[in-house]
């Protein structure tokens, strides 16, 4: 597909360094060989070494400078990272022992390597459930300084010459925050569509989605939409949006047209808020499964660095795509000097 081509080369001109918490799955394996080989990013595959190691001769690979192997185990690491979650947890009552068998845990290794930037970013979720990938996102790299909550969105690409002349939107938020307030969705709106600008480099037009338009239906959700819409317009009027509007409203430009009249974005919206997770987690797995999208996510906003989590279904590659999403999330971060 032409977008995810233009994502991989878009992130292979912003080099990162992708720590992959569950290095011994052969599809993680198998994305690690092809994402170092086309140069998206070089590759930090963190299991067992031997097992790791044979996964990748198994598969015609070898190690080199942007394909390493840490070990929680043994590596040189450990004992820097365990101080390390132990300085940022002890207000939690942890012991420096159990700080250093929980760095032992992937997925808190991987996230420590970001957090004291030996890593631009790390992915995990392939094995792990998103509970246990986003509770060490959330614990071990925190929230931004500024962002009012951690959220998540999906990359949804279109079939290629699909009749709507889009090819790709983002769909938010299907996989975190589970009922957003009006402030909340004004916010997660305003983070998606800074997503949209970094990932595809494109003008987001963004649209609060609702089972109403413009009041056409009284509901106390229909309120809060439409109340978000307003905020959000209030907060950020150099971004196109408009809301609350139905999916056809927001998608096709006939209804539209009829619906919103005048708006600059129903029937051409790219950037689809959802009024909360049931909405957002159904309607993305509609578009993915009846309609043909592939879905790259959750891809985690708001926090203070990359790190994103895998659908346990995942091929290959899919996590190539959230690679090079990872990527272009690190080349978008604040250089501290």
């Amino acid at each position: 597909m032409k977008v995810l081509d233009t994502l991989q080369t878009r992130a292979a001109a912003h080099p990162a360094r992708i720590v992959l918490s569950e290095g011994h799955d052969p599809r993680i394996v198998a994305a690690a060989l092809r994402a170092t080989k086309a140069g998206i990013a070089s590759i930090v595959l963190v299991g067992p070494t031997e097992t790791v190691r044979a996964e990748i001769s198994a598969q015609g690979g070898q190690l080199g400078e942007t394909l390493t192997i840490e070990d929680p185990q043994s590596s040189a690491l450990t004992t820097k990272l365990a101080e390390a979650y132990f300085d940022l947890r002890k207000h939690k009552g942890i012991t420096l022992k159990e700080a250093a068998a929980r760095a032992c845990d992937p997925l808190i290794f991987s996230a420590m390597m970001v957090r004291l930037a030996l890593a631009d970013g790390t992915i995990g979720g392939a094995i792990a459930t998103t509970s246990d990938t986003v509770r060490a996102a959330l614990q071990v790299i925190g929230k931004a300084p500024d962002a009012k909550l951690v959220s998540s969105f999906f990359l949804m690409v279109l079939p290629e010459d699909h009749p709507s002349g889009r090819d790709a939107m983002i769909f938010s938020d299907c996989g975190l925050v589970i009922e957003p307030d009006a402030d909340e969705l004004a916010a997660i709106a305003g983070q998606s569509a800074e997503s949209f600008i970094a990932l595809l480099n494109k003008t987001p037009k963004v649209a609060f989605l609702s089972f109403s338009t413009k009041g056409s239906a009284l509901h106390q959700s229909v309120t809060k939409v439409a109340r978000a819409a307003r905020i959000f317009r209030e907060d950020r009027p150099d971004i196109d949006s408009d809301g609350e509007l139905q999916f056809d409203a927001a998608f096709v430009p006939s209804i539209g047209a009829s619906k919103s009249p005048g708006s600059d974005v129903a029937g051409h919206a790219n950037v689809m808020i959802f009024p909360d997770l049931d909405a957002g987690n159904i309607g993305y797995k509609i578009a993915q499964r009846i309609g043909g999208c592939t879905a790259i996510g959750p891809v985690l906003q708001g926090l203070a660095k990359p790190a994103n989590d895998l659908s346990r279904g995942c091929s290959a590659d899919d996590v190539v795509n959230m690679i090079a999403v990872s990527a272009l999330q690190a080349a978008q971060q604040p250089v501290i000097d």
